[in-house]
């Protein structure tokens, strides 16, 4: 289709393809160079222009030739309807267009469509042109101030939950994915984000049957109402977390029929409340889950100071099980009760992620908040006693005082033994990894090396798995394929303030291969590479962390199929991770095992070294990696394949358990140290050789 010269220009505008965009935002520069200059410009700004009448026209005839472009006949507009309401207002043809997309979008869509043709065209423009379907930096923010819409978001989230009600109720004919159309589903997107970054009191009663109707049919089909805006809520919510949305998108994943969402919604919501922990005073408002209610002639009791458990008590004497009274005659208590234990250990789960992923964070949240909360009890807090003085103390114990997590990093090597002593001795379970935490310090090739870290350079990891972890520890990714040489994960840590970047490759179809790792730091506008003696020590810490995680649980160095690889294979580099020197993970499990050894029944028989738990048997003597869980036996360090460790002959208290490397350690342990009894033929026959 021809265009004059001007409508060219117009549509490059309005689509925000024109090379130079300084026309807008003003609607008067619209017409540059076909209107009158006003002054010389004063340094205030730009020179204005008047529009005079002829000018005017040609404007409008020009976004009329545009109309018919934008709008196609039975089909979306190809640049959006935004577009069309942009031209329409230049072309005085408002009511002509409204018309035309009333057959085309449902009543949330054209409700959007009415409050923008209240506006005036400077102001659709900049609605038309920053594609608010996209999942831009600062949205929300800039949807809030825009005139009239917060109130239209709100209506628009009520007429949903309305519709959805319907449905169900069978008032509407239920189609599968048919709830809403595309354009509802952005509209609504729009105004959940919206909603979500205020933290809208009034979100949560809308929000929770909303997302329930839209997960499950109201027939007993296996399909949704609308897939789409369940998705779309979900990462809505990774933008702007809260406990609500995240509560109702796990119940939305309890209910569905569908096969494949709960594993979808799962995996978002790992980042979703990784998320949280830029929003921790939100955070803070998680239940703390603590129960206590009659059912009858007992009384149920939900406890979440260590592991979140429901009990039954008559009087004060506990039961072993359910009573038979209770589930008899109460049945549908009981489960309620089953269900509201696990989502009590799912909001403690993610109440604990929350924490964790602040903890090294520049800011310190109002932690006083979990005050008298079992959580913090079982965590290392620090107090401001004086000003620039910090003292460390299990639980939330000194009042009025500036508060803050402890750190390892932050305090000496004699501090850190002693708070891991306490830890042992207590037998407490932290919600997260905190006194046996790893510490990663930068070193001086490091600071020589400049802006680029190779601390895990050159390590071969599952890919599959490390793609998971990514996923897990709030990583983002690119999926790697053969056309690519190479990618970066990215994590943003500090309140949002610091970003760590992992390069990595593919080696093969199923693995990856390290490069280094660079921080950024965000100003200007955007992200800006940093030499490394610049970013705060805790960033580095907490990013380096992740990354040694990574290599850990992804690396080859836990496969034993590539022992018995030939030369030419990744042989060299199974070897290399399976008992090279310790990284800071596996010091820290040293520290936790030599401090756990001695209270078992095979201490005599165990010896600790710097890479190995050397375990004495009768049949011979064997090298427990620290790292890997490979082992060796003396006296040619033969190694012995043990597919699957066995569990720990005495029920041991272990301090943490992130990747049951610990646990694995401890299990080959008592299995090698009584091998004479080891009655596995594959086993045997390679101690025997």
């Amino acid at each position: 289709m021809e265009f004059s010269p001007l409508a060219r220009r117009l549509l490059a505008l309005i689509t925000g393809t024109a090379d130079d965009a300084s026309y807008w935002p003003e609607v008067s520069q619209l017409t540059v160079g076909l209107g009158t200059p006003v002054g010389d410009g004063d340094g205030s700004g730009p020179p204005r222009f008047v529009i005079d009448e002829r000018m005017r026209q040609r404007v409008m005839a020009a976004a009329r030739e545009l109309i018919g472009f934008l709008l196609p006949e039975d089909r979306e507009p190809p640049h959006g309807r935004f577009c069309a309401l942009v031209a329409a207002g230049l072309a005085g043809m408002d009511t002509e267009v409204r018309a035309d997309l009333a057959g085309r979008y449902g009543p949330i869509a054209l409700a959007e469509i009415d409050l923008l043709l209240g506006w005036d065209v400077e102001r659709r423009a900049l609605f038309a042109v920053p594609r608010p379907d996209g999942d831009s930096s600062g949205l929300a923010e800039w949807l809030g101030g825009l005139p009239g819409y917060p109130a239209f978001a709100h209506a628009a989230l009520e007429s949903a939950v309305a519709r959805v009600q319907a449905i169900h109720a069978g008032e509407i004919p239920y189609r599968a994915e048919q709830a809403f159309d595309r354009a509802e589903t952005s509209v609504l997107g729009r105004a959940v984000r919206l909603a979500l970054f205020r933290d809208d009191d009034r979100l949560p009663a809308l929000l929770d049957p909303l997302v329930r109707g839209i997960a499950v049919a109201p027939t007993p089909a296996k399909t949704l109402p609308s897939q789409r805006l369940l998705f779309e809520i979900a990462r809505a919510a990774e933008a702007h977390p809260t406990p609500e949305v995240i509560s109702a998108l796990r119940a939305a994943g309890r209910i569905t029929r569908h096969g494949g969402v709960p594993g979808q919604l799962d995996r978002g919501l790992k980042r979703i409340e990784a998320a949280l922990a830029g929003r921790l005073e939100v955070a803070f408002r998680l239940p703390d889950g603590r129960v206590r209610q009659a059912v009858g002639d007992h009384t149920a009791v939900i406890t979440t100071d260590g592991e979140v458990e429901l009990s039954w008590w008559q009087g004060g004497k506990r039961l072993r099980s359910v009573p038979a009274a209770v589930r008899r005659h109460h049945p549908d208590e009981v489960k309620r009760l089953r269900e509201l234990v696990k989502q009590t250990r799912q909001q403690q789960a993610t109440l604990a992620r929350a924490l964790e992923a602040g903890i090294g964070g520049e800011s310190d949240p109002p932690y006083r908040r979990l005050a008298g909360r079992p959580v913090a009890d079982r965590l290392i807090w620090e107090f401001e006693v004086s000003p620039g003085v910090w003292r460390a103390e299990l639980g939330m114990t000194v009042p009025d005082a500036p508060v803050r997590l402890w750190h390892p990093a932050r305090a000496t090597a004699e501090e850190v033994r002693a708070w891991r002593e306490v830890i042992q001795d207590k037998e407490l379970r932290q919600p997260f990894k905190q006194a046996f935490r790893e510490i990663y310090l930068l070193t001086p090739a490091e600071e020589a090396a400049g802006v680029m870290s190779a601390r895990f350079d050159g390590h071969v990891l599952r890919y599959r798995t490390l793609r998971a972890l990514f996923k897990e520890r709030g990583w983002a990714a690119e999926f790697q394929g053969h056309w690519e040489t190479d990618g970066h994960a990215r994590r943003v840590l500090a309140g949002g303030g610091w970003r760590a970047a992992l390069a990595h490759g593919l080696y093969d179809e199923h693995h990856a291969v390290t490069g280094g790792v660079h921080f950024e730091r965000l100003g200007g506008g955007g992200w800006r590479c940093v030499p490394l003696t610049e970013v705060p020590p805790l960033v580095f810490s907490e990013a380096m962390r992740d990354v040694d995680l990574f290599v850990a649980v992804a690396s080859i160095a836990v496969d034993p199929r590539f022992a018995e690889a030939g030369p030419d294979t990744l042989h060299d580099s199974w070897r290399s991770g399976a008992f090279g020197a310790l990284p800071p993970s596996a010091e820290v499990r040293r520290d936790a095992l030599a401090r756990l050894i001695g209270r078992t029944a095979i201490a005599e028989r165990c010896t600790m070294t710097d890479r190995f738990l050397v375990v004495r048997g009768d049949l011979r003597t064997y090298k427990i990696h620290l790292g890997s869980a490979n082992v060796l036996m003396e006296p040619n360090d033969a190694y012995l394949c043990i597919v699957t460790g066995r569990e720990p002959g005495t029920r041991l208290f272990l301090p943490f358990e992130e990747d049951g490397r610990l646990a694995l350690i401890l299990s080959k342990a008592f299995l090698l140290a009584d091998d004479t009894a080891i009655t596995d033929a594959t086993i045997i026959r390679q101690i025997k050789g």
